[in-house]
């Protein structure tokens, strides 16, 4: 169904004001004086034929005057109109039913002619930066920089509501929502951070308890459940559960139970960790009276089982006395206790982190500004005003009016620090007025606001105390330090975070986690297979990034990473084990990450292959040339779920082109597909799609012809340029968290041209994102 003549109207509407109909405030004129006449020539014809009737000066719809652009320069002044006019007339919505419909060649013209017009970029005059939106933190910031602010880690955000994804990328700051229950998620969050984070009163000082009751214990060989109120071992054997410790430290570990005597010796329990006794005690307790045994041991950090065995069985069936005959051990609840603080070496690095300074006689109200304003400063990512500081000690002060310790009233500042707009939001808060007071101009970010970006940009968190050190002394723009730090920080174990949400959304392989291939059809696949998908291509972007090697690998390389498992997926021979080392690849067909299974499944069917959706991953993801989006009312390929359909892929798809209106976008699209069939719909190779070959070869609208995916990434790896100004834009919208804008194509030829002369290395592509005025700058003028 087609969109709505009304929805256009509206959208339109929308975007102008009341007062400026054709020419709204779209920023300083950037636009290049285009050659005199195009417009005249190109668009006015084509207007006054299909639009203008309905968008002229008399009485316009939508209020769009469409009449009122005459030339290319008014056209520029325009963009956000003419962006919203291409896409309606791209997308066939308009001219609307019931309207004459302009001939393909027509459309095709026009269109070309508004695209040229619109990438017209005057490169020599005043930059224009840009500006972002003050944008909250996404999930993946929020976990990461709880870990290396408060040194507890965990994951709170993965309760919270999922972010919303604008650009590609879930950290764009126009679409990262606030929604009320987020809220009520941000104050749970910040209450269980400072209890886990701080010890404070003493009943913390004991630790966490942890209970485990009878219909919690699981079942045991040679256990059975007992009138319903214990576990009963009647022969030897134990009684586990499997809690996650969080730190390594001493645990009191204790059991209530009770003994059935018989024989010579009383009930023995052991405490047990891991298998291997720490203790063992007697169990004289008997049903009517049961007691509560504990011992205290030592338990490193992660998961481990803990419990208690029966140790001394006892069966004589020929005792004259009936209650003499079967010794048995009765457990009905576990617990455990800790990490127990006897001494301050045993509080937890996060509250010697946070409460670095211990109030002295007299001195509590200056040791919890020392605590308070070295952690808001950390957490706001710039130093803390006076003001700020003084109204988080507020709740040092209420805590010690209510007779509560100093590391309680440490707990609520950290609370209120934690749901402080401040921390929540990426805030730049430099007020400094423009050059000239210009609000056209650009301002330089300052120290803390560029360490914060750079931060956020390659970790995904908070900047560290190398960087917030820097920013502070005001040396980071200084000499060569900015390079240094960013060839640092891609060293650090936390840039796995640009892998996992930079490179997993740009190839999209975050996707292989909702993604179901036939299991009747793909017997191979399970969930083993589907880690070691991911792993790959985590892994290979992280070898691009770290050995600086360059950003083409990733169309084609003689190299990969695989564990047994993959291996025998892809039949590759010799690799052995769970674990992953780098493979040599040498046939040239593997190779790239447009040939590991990962993005292969993710651009698959269910059921089978889709050369359109592998066509236009790489039209988007690699190339930079997305297609319009696809004509209303276009029925889907025919499946074969329902029965088998004769014919490879290949020839449905070329039946399904014979539709004029499909094949202008699919000639571009299923070629690229087609040179990867001979991959099955979870990347293993196959030479066959059902009883017939299957034939990889394709024409792109070039004219270049290929055989096969060998070649096919030879003229892909062509196309320098056009692959490292996709990743560029892909790159430089991540680490903004906004979307590109015309204004930006500046900043995009630079860094092409300097990473091109680098020998396109992924580092320098990096370093020259965060050189770019974009990172570097914002639109001058304003507070926020």
């Amino acid at each position: 169904m087609r969109v709505p003549w009304l929805h256009f109207l509206l959208v339109a509407a929308g975007v102008l004001s009341a007062t400026a109909l054709a020419f709204p405030d779209d920023g300083p004129k950037r636009g290049q004086a285009p050659a005199p006449g195009t417009f005249q020539v190109q668009a006015s014809p084509f207007l006054a034929r299909h639009c203008t009737g309905c968008h002229g000066a008399a009485k316009p719809k939508g209020n769009l005057n469409l009449s009122a652009f005459r030339d290319d320069d008014s056209v520029l002044r325009g963009r956000k109109v003419w962006a919203r006019v291409k896409e309606q007339v791209e997308s066939g919505d308009m001219p609307p039913e019931g309207k004459p419909r302009p001939a393909d060649e027509d459309v095709a013209r026009f269109l070309g002619w508004v695209k040229a017009t619109l990438a017209r970029v005057d490169c020599s005059g005043p930059i224009n930066p840009g500006r972002v939106t003050l944008r909250r933190l996404n999930r993946a910031e929020y976990n990461n920089t709880i870990r290396d602010l408060v040194g507890v880690d965990f994951h709170p955000a993965d309760d919270f509501p999922s972010d919303d994804v604008g650009y590609g990328f879930d950290n764009i700051g126009d679409v990262l929502t606030l929604p009320p229950i987020l809220l009520e998620r941000y104050l749970d969050a910040a209450e269980t951070i400072a209890a886990r984070a701080i010890v404070a009163g003493p009943s913390a000082m004991l630790g966490e308890l942890r209970t485990w009751e009878v219909e919690d214990l699981p079942d045991a060989p040679g256990s059975s459940l007992y009138n319903e109120s214990g576990r009963v071992l009647y022969t030897t054997g134990a009684i586990t559960v499997k809690p996650t410790i969080p730190r390594d430290g001493e645990y009191t570990l204790r059991a209530r139970a009770f003994g059935q005597q018989a024989g010579p010796e009383v009930v023995k329990m052991a405490f047990v960790v891991d298998g291997k006794p720490v203790a063992t005690v007697d169990v004289p307790a008997t049903e009517s009276s049961p007691k509560t045994y504990e011992v205290r041991t030592r338990l490193k950090a992660g998961t481990r089982v803990v419990g208690v065995a029966f140790v001394n069985d006892y069966d004589n069936e020929k005792a004259p006395d009936p209650k003499d005959r079967d010794r048995n051990l009765v457990v009905d609840a576990l617990e455990l206790q800790g990490p127990i603080i006897a001494t301050p070496a045993d509080l937890p690095v996060s509250h010697r982190r946070i409460i670095f300074r211990t109030p002295k006689k007299g001195d509590q109200g200056e040791a919890a500004r020392a605590v308070v304003e070295r952690f808001a400063s950390r957490a706001f990512r710039r130093p803390a005003t006076a003001e700020e500081v003084s109204r988080l000690v507020k709740f040092v002060d209420l805590a010690s009016r209510n007779g509560e310790s100093f590391e309680r009233g440490i707990q609520l500042a950290v609370q209120a620090t934690l749901v402080s707009p401040e921390f929540l939001f990426r805030v730049e808060l430099d007020s400094r007025p423009a050059p000239n007071a210009s609000q056209a101009e650009a301002v330089p970010i300052s120290e803390f606001e560029l360490a914060a970006r750079l931060s956020y940009f390659l970790w995904s968190s908070t900047p560290d105390d190398e960087l917030f050190d820097l920013a502070r002394q005001g040396k980071l723009r200084q000499g060569d330090t900015l390079e240094k730090q960013v060839r640092r920080m891609l060293q650090d174990r936390k840039a796995d975070a640009l892998v996992e949400n930079f490179a997993g959304q740009w190839l999209q392989f975050r996707n292989l986690r909702t993604v179901s291939p036939d299991r009747r059809r793909f017997r191979g696949f399970d969930e083993a297979l589907r880690t070691a998908m991911q792993k790959e291509t985590e892994l290979f972007f992280a070898n691009v990034m770290r050995d600086d090697r360059s950003l083409l690998d990733f169309i084609d390389a003689d190299y990969t990473f695989l564990n047994e498992r993959l291996a025998r997926h892809y039949g590759i021979p010799g690799v052995k084990g769970e674990a992953f080392r780098k493979v040599a690849l040498t046939d040239g067909i593997r190779g790239g990450v447009l040939t590991q299974a990962s993005v292969l499944t993710v651009t698959s069917n269910p059921t089978r292959t889709s050369p359109v959706k592998r066509g236009k991953w790489i039209l988007e993801q690699i190339l930079g040339t997305p297609p319009p989006p696809a004509p209303p009312d276009v029925p889907p390929l025919a499946d074969d779920r329902k029965g088998p359909l004769k014919g490879t892929l290949r020839m449905r798809m070329e039946q399904h082109r014979t539709d004029p209106m499909c094949a202008s976008c699919h000639s571009k699209m299923d070629p690229l597909g087609f040179g990867f069939e001979n991959f099955d719909a979870v990347g293993a190779w196959r030479d066959r799609d059902g009883d017939s070959p299957v034939d990889p070869s394709g024409e792109l609208p070039s004219g270049q012809k290929f055989q096969g995916p060998k070649e096919l990434k030879a003229i892909l790896k062509a196309r320098k340029n056009d692959v490292a100004r996709c990743l560029a834009e892909k790159l430089l919208t991540y680490a903004l968290g906004r979307g590109l804008e015309y204004y930006d194509a500046c900043a995009l030829d630079a860094i092409v041209d300097a990473t091109a002369k680098d020998g396109y290395r992924l580092s320098r592509l990096v370093m020259e994102v965060v050189h770019s005025d974009p990172f570097q700058k914002r639109k001058g003028g304003s507070t926020r």
